[in-house]
Parts: C-alpha cells; sequence; structure tokens
C-alpha cells in the first residue's frame, strides 16, 4: 500500500488530464489503453483469487478465496461468519468493474475519471472544477432512466446551492443550510424531503503528535467541549448531541456508558495536572470547507471549538485544507492538531461505524489504537448471535470512552431540496440518492447541486460522500441499498446465498447485463474487483490514493501486509 502513496501526484495529473476530456468513457486522451468491447469478449475462464488455494486465515481479514465457478456463478470463502455480509457488498466500493477495462485503465489513472459501469447512466461529459453530465444507458439491465441526463454540480455554500434552487437553474440540492428549511418549507415552488440523522460529527485527533498522546490530557479535553451548545447553535431541529460514536437508531450502537458530561472547570484543572502547568498548549484545528449532514457550517463551529479550547487554556489556528487533500492527509495520520470530521451511515450496522474507524489497518486518522478496543469489535463483527454482539459492543463503547481517540459532538439532521414537480425525489438514509427514478417535471435532464465535485470517479479507493453517490449512478455491486432506504437488495446478483455455518456465500449473477462499453458482464469480473483491492501486491492495487480504506474497515484486513516494524 504505501509504495503508491509516491504516486498520489502522478496520478492527480492522470485525472485533470483524463477529466478535461468530453465525451464517453471511450474518448480519452491520445496514448490510452482503454478496452474495446471486442477485445472485452473472450471466452469465459474460471477464475479464483487466491489462484493457489485458500489464503491462510491467520493473516487476519474476512475472506479466504474468492471463485467465478462458471460465468454466473461467484463463491465467497469466508474465515468467519458476517452477520452484515450482504450489506457490505452492496456498498459502493464493491462495485464491480470489467476485466479488461480495468487492467487496461487502472495503470494509466483514466479509470479514475472515465468510468466504465453497468449503471443506469454512464459518463457523457466530466468538465473538472464545473459539472460532470451523465446520459442515459439505454442498453440497462433494468428499469431505464427517467431522464436522458443527469448534470452533477457543486457548491460550497448552501445559500448558493439555496439560490440556485429558487432561480430555477437546479432541479434539487442536497444539504440546505439550518436557517433555509423554514424558507423551503414556506414556498409552494419547492419540496423539503428530510433525511434521518444516520450520521456523527466529531473532534478527532493523531495520538501519535504530543500532547494527544497522552491519555490524561484526552481524558480532560472529553469533558472540556460543550456539545450541547456546538448543537443548540449550529443545527438544524432533529440534530442531538452524540453520546456515541454510533446513532442509536442502529441496532447494539449505544451499549455501554454515555459520552462525559460537559465540564468545562474540571476539564481545566484536570488538563492543568496532566500537562504540569496551566499554560495549556499551541495547536491547530483542520477543517475542510464542506458541508455536510454531520456538519452543516464548518468554519462557524471550528471558530465556536477555538473559543472553547481557549477557556481551556489551548491557542488553537484554524487551518481549512481541500477537500480531497484534508482526507488525504486525515486517513494517512498527518493531522497534528484537532480536526473536525463525521460519518454517514453506507449500512445500518455498528461494524460500519466503529470498525471503520477504530479496527481498521487503512485508517490511521487516530494513530495508535489500544486492543480493548479492536478486541471487542472483531468478536462483535463475527458472530450473529444477538447477546454476543450485545456484549461485545458494550464492551468496545467503555473503551472506545476510556481511551478517548475522538470526542463524538453530533447526530445532525438534514435535507434535500427540490423542486416540487420532481416526481420521485427523495432522500436517503445513506446519502445515495438515485436519479435514476426522479422525473423532473418531464424535462429531459435533472439537474442535481451537491456540496463538493468527485474526487475521482474509481470509487473503490474514495471515501467522500459526494464522491461516491456520484458512483453509485454509474456502477452497481452485488447487492444494492433499496431507493431511499437501507435493506440490501439483489443487482448484479439475482441472489447470494450463504450455506448453514454463514462462512460460504454463493452468488448467482444476473444475465445479459453489459458494460457501457458492450463488454459483457461475468463472475470474473467480479473476483479482479475484490482482488485489487484485497491484495496489496497485486499489479492493479493502485486506485488514487492507493489506501482503500473501506476494504480494511469492510473485511478486517489486506493480503500480503507488511509486517509491522
Amino acid at each position: 500500500m504505501r509504495r503508491w502513496r509516491s504516486f498520489s501526484t502522478l496520478m492527480a495529473l492522470g485525472l485533470v488530464l483524463a477529466a478535461c476530456t468530453s465525451g464517453s468513457p471511450s474518448a480519452e486522451p491520445s496514448g490510452s489503453e482503454a478496452a474495446s468491447p471486442e477485445e472485452s469478449q473472450a471466452p469465459f475462464v474460471a477464475t479464483s483469487y487466491p489462484e493457489g488455494g485458500p489464503a491462510d486465515c491467520a493473516y487476519g481479514g474476512e475472506f479466504s478465496q474468492i471463485k467465478a465457478i462458471d460465468e454466473l456463478t461467484v463463491e465467497f470463502s469466508l474465515c468467519y461468519p458476517d452477520p452484515a455480509f450482504l450489506s457490505k457488498i452492496a456498498f459502493t466500493s464493491n462495485a464491480i468493474n470489467d476485466t479488461a477495462y480495468l487492467e487496461a485503465n487502472m495503470v494509466s489513472h483514466l479509470i479514475l475519471a472515465a468510468p466504465n459501469g453497468t449503471g443506469p447512466y454512464k459518463l457523457k461529459e466530466h468538465v473538472r472544477g464545473d459539472h460532470v453530465t451523465l446520459e442515459r444507458n439505454d442498453a440497462y439491465w433494468g428499469e431505464k432512466a427517467i431522464a436522458q441526463e443527469l448534470i452533477v454540480q457543486w457548491n460550497a455554500e448552501a445559500a448558493a446551492r439555496l439560490l440556485a434552487l429558487q432561480a430555477g437553474t437546479v432541479d434539487g440540492i442536497d444539504n440546505p443550510g439550518p436557517d433555509d428549511f423554514g424558507t423551503i418549507e414556506g414556498n409552494a415552488d419547492l419540496a423539503l424531503v428530510n433525511r434521518p440523522a444516520l450520521n456523527t460529527f466529531y473532534v478527532g485527533w493523531t495520538n501519535t503528535f504530543a500532547p494527544f498522546d497522552d491519555l490524561e490530557v484526552r481524558q480532560a479535553l472529553a469533558m472540556g467541549i460543550d456539545r450541547q451548545r456546538i448543537v443548540d447553535t449550529f443545527y438544524p431541529d432533529g440534530s442531538t448531541v452524540a453520546d456515541y460514536f454510533t446513532p442509536c437508531e442502529i441496532a447494539f450502537a449505544c451499549e455501554g456508558d454515555p459520552w462525559y458530561d460537559f465540564d468545562g472547570p474540571a476539564a481545566k484543572a484536570a488538563l492543568d495536572a496532566a500537562l504540569g502547568h496551566s499554560n495549556g498548549f499551541d495547536t491547530k484545528i483542520y477543517y475542510r470547507d464542506v458541508v455536510r449532514g454531520y456538519l452543516p457550517d464548518p468554519s462557524l463551529v471550528a471558530v465556536e471549538l477555538q473559543s472553547q479550547l481557549a477557556d481551556l487554556g489551548i491557542t488553537a489556528v484554524i487551518e481549512p485544507q481541500e477537500s480531497g487533500a484534508f482526507l488525504d492527509n486525515n486517513a494517512a495520520g498527518l493531522h497534528d492538531g484537532f480536526y473536525l470530521l463525521g460519518w454517514g451511515a453506507d449500512y445500518p450496522d455498528p461494524t460500519n461505524f466503529l470498525d471503520y474507524h477504530f479496527n481498521n489497518p487503512a485508517n490511521l486518522q487516530f494513530g495508535t489504537g489500544d486492543a480493548s478496543i479492536t478486541d471487542p469489535l472483531s468478536a462483535g463483527a463475527q458472530t450473529e448471535d444477538a447477546d454476543a454482539r450485545q456484549a461485545a459492543y458494550e464492551e468496545a463503547n467503555n473503551a472506545i470512552r476510556d481511551f478517548v481517540p475522538m470526542i463524538p459532538v453530533a447526530h445532525g439532521a438534514s435535507a434535500t431540496a427540490w423542486k416540487a414537480d420532481v416526481v420521485g425525489a427523495h432522500s436517503s438514509p445513506l446519502t445515495s440518492e438515485r436519479f435514476s427514478v426522479m422525473d423532473p417535471g418531464g424535462r429531459s435532464q435533472l439537474v442535481w447541486m451537491q456540496n463538493a465535485y468527485p474526487l475521482s470517479l474509481y470509487c473503490a479507493d474514495e471515501t467522500d460522500g459526494e464522491t461516491l453517490r456520484l458512483c453509485e449512478q454509474i456502477t452497481e455491486p452485488l447487492y444494492e441499498y433499496e431507493t431511499g432506504g437501507t435493506d440490501a437488495q439483489p443487482a448484479l446478483a439475482e441472489l447470494c446465498e450463504a450455506n448453514a455455518e454463514a462462512t460460504v456465500w454463493t452468488c448467482t449473477l444476473r444475465s445479459g447485463v453489459t458494460f457501457h462499453d458492450g463488454a459483457r458482464f461475468d463472475a470474473s469480473d467480479v473476483v479482479l474487483s475484490y482482488a485489487v483491492q484485497w491484495d496489496l501486491d497485486h499489479p492493479l492495487h493502485i486506485g488514487r490514493t492507493g489506501s482503500f480504506e473501506y476494504w480494511g474497515a469492510l473485511f478486517a484486513a489486506f493480503l500480503n501486509t507488511p509486517p509491522a516494524e
């Protein structure tokens, strides 16, 4: 994994060059090696990964082997049962790519800007910094998209997004500002669609930097932030203070003791005792100036945090960062101060919140982890017994509270807003709105304005919600989440069934599916799409950053991880 990080600048350059190209995925810059449909129509050959036989489960991950049994059958052999298996394979990072297209376009990085999916929309034009235009895939295997084109724009300012909706230049917007909810509800030409608060905003730090390496400092900070004031001042109605990292609407989320009560004087005394003086320390507050449902106004919250830290004797300089750079630095554990970040549910299970953040070898944002957290998280993720899961998450939540890797602050209420004539408009609790089912008042184009630009269009190696949503219109996993809901349902697979021990899942694939370039979908595409994420030594384990964070969060570990130094 680390060896690809040095290529990040080259990848970014490749993305810019490819993204400035208009047209379909086949219209790459001169010199690309994109696969033609004819090259992708080779006879099916049964494959497996690893090729030499099942991996030794001692490596720590979930999979032991993935086999393409025949053209339309894939078998996943697991090292342990996984109660959230179908929800995990439904996530966007596990979308299936054509084998020939992956092999031809990953090394050149063109896949980052020119995806070749099976979804209801396909790429027409990507003008980086301005918009992405998708067009209806008329060869789609399922129900065709209603609007001929989907145009995705972005603006970081909630007020600007609302103005565009009021002016009629867009059909829908994401995350209107907290003060705009009433304005939208009072306008008969607009519609507000609320989104459940399945998200968490937190204030984090990396414990390899002083003074965050001191447990007593972290525990003092845990009771030194007035979280209720932040929610009351900056969040819309329906938002709540986060007493646990995972929203309590999710089963097993809120076992154990709630977070520390705010006590400013006690926090100051404890911090002074931990530091050995009353002068606090100098630090920074990092954030990305991008609105999210979990953080509706990051710049103002940063100022509020700065003020509250000052009450503890801490001097913090605010440093906004570009969204992509912030996420990359965060995942690599490079932020040497406080940072503002959050998480929206990808699927309704505590593994999505807790394992991604606290039991994920690809995510270094909190620094050094602790077995008191990782051990019960692994236990909870590897059993289907409800009592055992409850006990495991009680132990894990209490350990997180004791170890204080961050401070959970809020579960933020959010919404989308639409022209009133958009039929099928909805807000997804997973922020994965499905635009293909929407009719923009009979118009041929559906125009959507979100908060930020997509970092790339190859989402196996992305974590940003704006990016993932766009990929979901183009590429598809074996399962998908129901429209406007959280249940996993068949997509490219007609059905996936487990054996009695839930350690082998056999998926029967949908027949007659083709990729946007005409290539035929089969089981070998599934094997390679997973293998390039799973194996750090795979020659196509490249992506945009090479970190493939979601793989570690979903499936516990990579193959061929170097030994710890």
